[in-house]
């Protein structure tokens, strides 16, 4: 199971830095947009729907996030901060902020068909646009914040296996411990000064490590909320599509909830600068 994780990272990784870095922005919104629908899939499967609402799901998903995408593409053109999107974003945070918290602590098994589908949509598309607009503003930026989530992921795994004691959610997910979470704040605060001190020459002390751990806490919010609904569909992986990896929703859990803040919060912090 290792040699084909670390196999198929091998592959995935440098086609993902491919795109980042030289697709046409048109290309990489189709790009993004394909796997929106691919994640849609696999959220029906999670979701447990029924063949009819798995098409309609899908297909609404793919109309929906296409126009956004294309409303969001024409306005970033000129501004790549453009406000367009905000208010997806805010509904984004709120969602993970608000409700998904205590969906965690109580266990909150979801069955609604409707809330489901809305669910879905508060998972995927806020993050289709915050991939977007990140990498309109900067390639850089969006690997930046995304190597966040994998320092914080990374380190949260080999701390839990050393020192881990304190289950976090034992009835969600068993593996994870507070030291993990512990090691995953420190490797992340670590990160955050290296990027203040080598790439931004000391600026933005104040608000870049505190967001790069906002963005980590959620991660594992994320993680734990995909966990939570594989767990009640009784899953182990929501797809097969990544060998060794399981589906699109697997690999971007922890992104879900944390891209759409970070796009916030720099949208927030030009418009106080402007």
């Amino acid at each position: 199971m290792l040699k084909t994780r670390i196999l198929t990272a091998f592959v995935v990784l440098p086609l993902f830095l491919s795109a980042l870095f030289y697709l046409q922005d048109i290309f990489w919104a189709a790009l993004i947009l394909v796997l929106t629908v691919i994640a849609a899939r696999e959220w029906c499967y999670l979701a447990r729907f029924s063949v009819r609402n798995t098409v309609i799901f899908m297909v609404l998903t793919t109309l929906l996030g296409g126009e956004l995408l294309f409303l969001l593409s024409e306005a970033v053109e000129t501004d790549p901060y453009a406000l367009t999107a905000i208010w997806i974003y805010v509904l984004s945070v709120f969602f993970w902020v608000g409700y998904v918290p205590l969906m965690l602590k109580k266990s909150i098994a979801v069955n609604h068909t409707i809330m489901l589908t809305v669910m879905g949509w508060l998972v995927l598309l806020p993050t289709a646009l915050a991939l977007y607009q990140l990498r309109a503003v900067s390639p850089l930026l969006l690997l930046g914040f995304m190597g966040t989530i994998w320092i914080s992921d990374t380190a949260a795994y080999f701390t839990g296996r050393t020192f881990g004691k304190h289950k976090l959610a034992f009835h969600i997910s068993p593996g994870k411990t507070w030291e993990g979470v512990a090691g995953a704040m420190l490797a992340v605060a670590v990160y955050g000064f290296v990027w203040v001190y080598v790439f931004a020459e000391g600026a933005y002390l104040l608000s870049l490590v505190p967001l790069l751990m906002a963005l980590a806490m959620l991660g594992i919010i994320g993680d734990l909320f995909e966990s939570l609904v594989k767990r009640q569909a009784g899953v182990k992986d929501s797809g097969k599509i990544l060998p060794g990896h399981g589906g699109i929703l697997d690999r971007i859990d922890a992104l879900t909830p944390s891209l759409p803040l970070a796009i916030l919060a720099l949208l927030l912090f030009n418009s106080f600068q402007s």
